[in-house]
């Protein structure tokens, strides 16, 4: 009966694809096949030192890093997204996060993951949003791959002041000390799969890992949906110290 009802409503009000926006047939979840093998696929994973790696070299050490798909305006994943992130689709952020783990796990990058953690939001934004979606991209990450998810080991404590208008040095500056780590004996000596949304040359994601490295023997990686499609220059710093822009000009 159920079953009936379910066709039913489907056939009067039916589910549409979130970036083409035609019905979606039973087997299709949030994204039809069509816009599924559109989709703009990094297969960062595939090369060795690939850009996302790159973002992170001579700010943090890190064991590895990609994304999943790229990331520019108005492109389909700006719409997949904006959908999880700010139009409460808990489901399409899991979906995303079994899809990405998928197609990663045919390397070999992330073989020796120990423990996922997403990166956490501030519980106002929290109180806000509803959830934070970087835990339903780690859960749909858990759903494929059978790793534990730590959603409270980090905490961010305090809510930084907004990035926009920021140079990536000064939001660097801006992230500092806003994330506290709990635990720390539970995470020593494993290797640690930092997971979020999207990255980009901001500080969120270094700010996290840096804080995760701080325990002994810690190992950290990192894996996100998107890659933004601006491409930035730096200078070489040390490891463990923010990049300068190549030019702060441009």
């Amino acid at each position: 009966m159920q079953t009936i009802w379910n066709d039913l409503l489907h056939l009067f009000f039916p589910n549409l694809c979130l970036t083409c926006r035609t019905p979606l047939i039973k087997t299709e979840k949030q994204i039809c096949l069509g816009c599924l093998y559109d989709l703009p696929y990094t297969h960062f994973h595939t090369q060795p030192g690939n850009p996302v790696f790159h973002l992170f070299y001579g700010r943090i050490r890190i064991q590895a890093a990609s994304a999943f798909l790229h990331y520019e305006k108005g492109n389909k994943v700006q719409k997949l997204v904006h959908a999880f992130k700010y139009h409460e689709n808990k489901e399409l952020a899991y979906e995303l996060g079994k899809l990405c783990w998928q197609e990663v796990s045919r390397s070999s990058l992330f073989r020796d993951i120990d423990l996922i953690v997403p990166v956490p939001i501030h519980k106002k934004r929290r109180s806000i949003r509803g959830y934070n979606q970087a835990e339903y991209i780690a859960r749909g990450i858990r759903a494929v791959s059978g790793l534990p998810v730590s959603t409270h080991l980090l905490y961010r404590e305090v809510q930084s002041t907004s990035q926009v208008t920021k140079n990536i040095y000064d939001r660097w500056n801006n992230m500092q000390g806003l994330f506290t780590l709990k635990n720390e004996s539970s995470i020593r000596g494993k290797h640690i799969l930092l997971v979020d949304d999207v990255v980009t040359p901001s500080s969120t994601l270094c700010a996290c890992a840096k804080k995760l490295l701080s325990v002994k023997e810690v190992q950290v990686s990192i894996l996100t949906i998107a890659k933004a499609g601006t491409v930035f220059s730096f200078t070489y710093a040390k490891p463990d110290a923010p990049l300068a822009p190549a030019d702060r000009n441009h």
